[in-house]
């Protein structure tokens, strides 16, 4: 299991914390009118907290603990990344919460109750709602707070994520085209940046399932969210579960008839992160489908692309218009924060939670890291500033959905499959739960 350990400690954040908040200092939220933190336990106690996860550093872990030792000034932090963390099953955390050196807080999703040993992760958890502790969920949207069969919540989340496309905005105010709104603006931008030129009006990653997705997959969502027929055929995995993909595949099947996407130059991408934001830098590229997962990475790589550093532009990230009512906020923890209830740190542990847990931090985390916070208040990062004007009812919680992993797959997969031509929209249909990429 290899490890990488980088330990915080408050003599040592003294420098780092003052360039943080620096550089978030134009984006930090405005205080809300909630009470100060007010320390519960000995100020001048020495303790030690160790957090586990899968991100390679976490920067804004390190502010935010900065932050926490402002009252606890003899506290140590220990961040510790776990290779294949939420790729090789359960086997890694297991181990770790089983080890002489289990983690006090570690990153857990709702895709891990389906873990063949999630019962065993999540039973160590603490229970986060339990009053004694103090801790205020009330900050968190109530969507995102899953709570087990005994009413428990055994996770908070930090970071939620969506899909959408990055809007290089000058390119638009340059040529006199507004950002599209409805299907039909979408498609009327493409042609209008198609005859002045633009070989790409837009773009995506074509490698795995993953072209089309943040316009077809979302509405795919809304048309089934609430239909528990339609539910329990997908899950179920029925022969004819697969005519529920139809609208979907059908709205990806017109929007690639009008040769918007140069399926080549897409296919050219090597990965959804670094590619692809690099690639969207060159500054020729109207829109850029892309997870906010991708979009977090982008602040940090505006200093690599030369293209971008010789020329900068605005942008932002806006829902994919795949109606005439517009887009879909489809909204889904990317990370949750569980504590140990057996850490021998478990008083520390729980305090940094009751710490962290509020408006106020948790979105300067969002904003460190370029994420979706989970609050209520929705004060996102200004990238993500064309979400806000989202109607609730168009909001939709993977978590809550209920659809499963397995059919979940078969729909981005028959997505793709007809995005790229190798495979009509009927035929689609009826291999659904066959359906492979190769």
């Amino acid at each position: 299991m290899k490890r990488s350990v980088k330990t915080i400690t408050a003599a040592a954040l003294t420098a780092f914390m003052t360039v943080g908040a620096a550089g978030c200092a134009a984006e930090k939220p405005q205080s809300t009118a909630e009470e100060e933190f007010r320390p519960l336990l000995d100020t001048n106690a020495a303790y030690t907290l160790n957090v586990v996860g899968h991100y390679s550093n976490f920067e804004a872990l390190e502010e935010e603990f900065n932050r926490f030792s402002s009252y606890y000034p003899n506290a140590e932090m220990t961040y510790t990344a776990l290779d294949n963390y939420s790729k090789s099953g359960s086997g890694i955390l297991s181990t770790a919460l089983a080890g002489s050196e289990a983690p006090d807080i570690f990153f857990t999703y709702p895709w891990m109750c389906d873990w063949s040993d999630g019962d065993k992760i999540f039973s160590a958890c603490e229970d986060l709602s339990d009053p004694s502790l103090g801790i205020d969920l009330s900050c968190i949207r109530d969507n995102l707070l899953t709570k087990d069969g005994e009413g428990k919540i055994l996770s908070v989340p930090i970071y939620t994520t969506t899909y959408g496309m990055l809007v290089n905005e000058d390119i638009f105010e340059k040529e006199n085209i507004a950002v599209p709104e409805t299907y039909s603006q979408l498609i009327s931008a493409c042609e209008n940046f198609k005859s002045k030129g633009y070989s790409d009006p837009i773009m995506g990653y074509n490698k795995g399932t993953d072209l089309l997705y943040p316009l077809f997959y979302p509405y795919f969502c809304a048309q089934i969210q609430g239909n528990e027929k339609a539910l329990s055929a997908l899950n179920e995995m029925s022969p004819d579960a697969g005519e529920y993909m139809r609208s979907a595949l059908e709205l990806a099947a017109d929007f690639m008839s009008h040769g918007f996407i140069d399926l080549e130059h897409c296919s050219a991408l090597e990965n959804n992160y670094d590619a692809v934001i690099l690639r969207f830098f060159e500054g020729d590229v109207p829109m850029m489908l892309a997870t906010g997962n991708t979009v977090s990475g982008t602040q940090k790589r505006e200093a690599m692309s030369d293209a971008f550093t010789a020329s900068p532009f605005k942008y932002s990230f806006y829902p994919v218009p795949s109606t005439e009512e517009g887009g879909y906020f489809i909204n889904t923890v990317s990370i949750g924060f569980s504590v140990n209830k057996n850490s021998s740190n478990l008083a520390i542990s729980n305090e940094f939670m009751r710490f962290l847990v509020c408006a106020d931090e948790i979105n300067l985390m969002a904003i460190a890291k370029r994420m979706v916070t989970p609050c209520k208040d929705m004060s996102l990062n200004s990238v993500y500033a064309p979400f806000k004007k989202i109607d609730t009812r168009k909001t939709i919680n993977l978590s809550e959905l209920g659809l499963s992993d397995t059919p979940a797959s078969q729909v981005s997969k028959a997505g793709w499959l007809v995005c790229n031509g190798q495979i009509t929209v009927d035929d689609a249909i009826k291999q659904f739960g066959t359906l492979t990429t190769g």
